[in-house]
């Protein structure tokens, strides 16, 4: 069934509402609010409903002009030009002074309004004005905007706040958002239109996301001169994480090359039913973007498009990829939120920022739908936090403001620091001494195929690069419903698990356990268990009078494994299912 409702396009815009663009615009109508806050997943079309909202309002003369507020200056453009597609003129090039008379309004960045707030609320106070403020969130970025958004468009006739990630990993409140307090005395912004991941997936408007995660093992040198080797995927400290994590994005390692060619094995499955589909490599820093870029001509034998976000000519190169059929676009940040790249359907997450707002809008630029049965592929490291977000992709959430405060800033994946939330959203690529921070020498690294993520479930057995295994996954067709994948992906598993079983076992050289038996534990998460398997055994000194030495002793002879220092989070699980069990039995 169509998205979009079989009636004429309402108010001489061009094409169909989708059901839910028209619900929250006869919800808008109906209630005839001030202020009006729809948040809506990426790709689900939030410019069509904003737009048809505005030439209704204009056309039954409740306003007279639109101002239109964007994150960046590509934004700004990309709204101009889907205003003027239904005969509203926006000026995305307006500084000061009067406006042309055949402009019905402009187009204009937080930023710039940050610097003139006054020019802005003087035009607003002249005429009725609509206000659109685009990823509303961005007004909470610093304070210097949200008090320049409050000081432009207070007097404003009508505001409409729309965002596709509500969220913020920050307690600043974001202007012109309602905040309703729960029971549980917390303030959260309260939508008055909600359309979310999930909504819109059932509804065909966006597309499945596989996630498909890569291990490997790290070897790098400290400041200090000390080698450190690990695991991708395995319990380690926040440190060790992320120095593992940038030695695997080290394009002269071998973990970025591999996983390029995946993803571009992939990206040939996909076009086999998207002809024209894009693969997008989001990357840390300029330097790594320019290498990567080179990785992928070897690969591909194709020039990449790079975009560098302070190159004057990065929107014209976004805009030329977006219209052509070329493979691949390496971007550093600006194209992980709002810029619109139908064509994108293949991704590498090659960063290091780790903040769920960040990882959110990365993920946006893949799902945008333009037929159904087209499914979207997006490569991770097999890194807690971000297998985490990719399993939570159909949570909905709200702004949180009072927050608890907590003790460990890793308490809560959701609560990061204001200033790395700028750093990860903002346009210019200035040095940011973020190199300085974990000094290290990247020494080598190798990948593994590790495990399928989608829609909350994980698939697979680890594999090695250019396998046979690996291809079963990266050759899944791009064209499918969203059901067709979870059992194709479950067919693979079986398929995969059988061939396994017959192996002799010497030829075994990867961990042979399916991805749900081999669960991803944060260091502070394998602390957690430790510390539940002492309470247990604690509680089972106390029922059966023996040491908590000898209980420890008799677990890791039953059991099996090492000291539970060094135990796996398996192994500490069988444990615990094991003291529960003989407590059960002394009853």
């Amino acid at each position: 069934m169509s998205p979009a409702f079989p009636g004429r396009a309402p108010w001489g815009t061009a094409g169909k509402l989708r059901a839910w663009q028209q619900g929250a615009m006869d919800r808008y109508i109906q209630t005839q609010p001030r202020d009006y806050l729809a948040v809506a997943t990426p790709g689900a079309g939030k410019t069509t409903f904003a737009l048809t909202l505005a030439s209704w309002l204009l056309h039954h003369h409740v306003v007279q002009q639109v101002t239109v507020v964007a994150p960046t200056e590509h934004l700004k453009k990309q709204w101009a030009e889907a205003a003027a597609r239904i005969g509203i003129k926006l000026d995305p090039e307006y500084s000061a002074g009067p406006l042309a008379r055949d402009y019905h309004g402009v187009a204009v960045t937080y930023a710039g309004v940050g610097v003139r707030p006054m020019l802005h609320r003087n035009r607003v106070e002249q005429r009725k004005t609509l206000v659109i403020l685009d990823e509303i969130h961005h007004a909470g970025d610093s304070k210097s905007w949200g008090e320049a958004c409050l000081e432009a468009f207070e007097p404003a006739t009508r505001r409409l706040a729309l965002t596709g990630t509500p969220f913020r990993s920050d307690t600043n409140p974001i202007p012109f958002v309602a905040y309703e307090e729960g029971q549980d005395g917390i303030r959260r912004s309260a939508a008055d239109y909600t359309y979310g991941y999930g909504s819109a997936l059932h509804d065909g408007v966006v597309r499945p996301v596989i996630f498909l995660s890569y291990s490997g093992n790290m070897r790098w040198r400290t400041k200090a001169g000390d080698e450190i080797a690990a695991r991708l995927g395995e319990p380690m400290t926040k440190d060790a994480v992320s120095q593992a994590w940038r030695t695997a994005l080290d394009p002269a390692g071998d973990w970025m090359p591999n996983v390029l060619s995946a993803a571009d094995r992939r990206l040939t499955e996909v076009r086999k039913g998207i002809p024209d589909a894009g693969g997008l490599v989001i990357a840390s820093d300029q330097d790594s973007a320019r290498a990567y870029a080179k990785l992928l001509r070897e690969v591909t034998g194709q020039k990449a498009t790079v975009v560098l976000s302070d190159d004057s000519g990065a929107s014209h190169r976004i805009d030329e990829f977006s219209e052509g059929d070329d493979r691949w676009m390496v971007a550093v940040r600006m194209v992980s939120e709002g810029v619109d790249v139908p064509r994108l359907a293949v991704g590498v997450y090659a960063t290091t920022i780790s903040t769920p707002l960040f990882f959110a809008q990365a993920v946006g630029r893949f799902v945008r739908s333009r037929r159904r049965g087209e499914t979207a592929s997006v490569f991770l490291p097999t890194i807690p936090d971000l297998l985490g977000f990719a399993n939570e992709m159909e949570v909905e959430r709200d702004h949180v403001l009072d927050k608890p405060k907590k003790e460990g800033a890793d308490e809560d994946p959701y609560v990061e620091s204001e200033k790395e939330l700028a750093e990860a959203n903002r346009e210019q690529d200035e040095p940011d001494g973020e190199q300085d921070m974990l000094p290290f020498e990247a020494l080598e690294s190798d990948a593994v195929f590790d495990r399928v993520l989608y829609d909350g479930a994980e698939f697979g057995m680890q594999a090695h690069p250019g396998s046979d295994e690996e291809q079963d996954y990266l050759g899944i067709p791009g064209l499918l419903e969203p059901d067709q994948v979870q059992m194709l992906l479950q067919k693979r598993q079986a398929r995969q698990i059988a061939h396994s079983r017959k192996r002799p076992a010497e030829e075994a050289d990867l961990l042979e356990l399916p991805a749900e038996r081999r669960p991803v534990v944060s260091h502070k998460e394998l602390m957690e268990l430790r510390k539940e398997l002492n309470t247990l055994v604690s509680a089972y000194v106390h029922q059966s009078g023996k040491p908590h030495g000898v209980i420890h002793t008799e677990l890791r002879r039953v059991c099996g494994g090492p000291p539970s220092a060094e135990a796996t989070p398996g192994q500490i699980r069988q444990r615990m299912a094991k003291v529960r069990e003989w407590a059960t039995r002394m009853k």
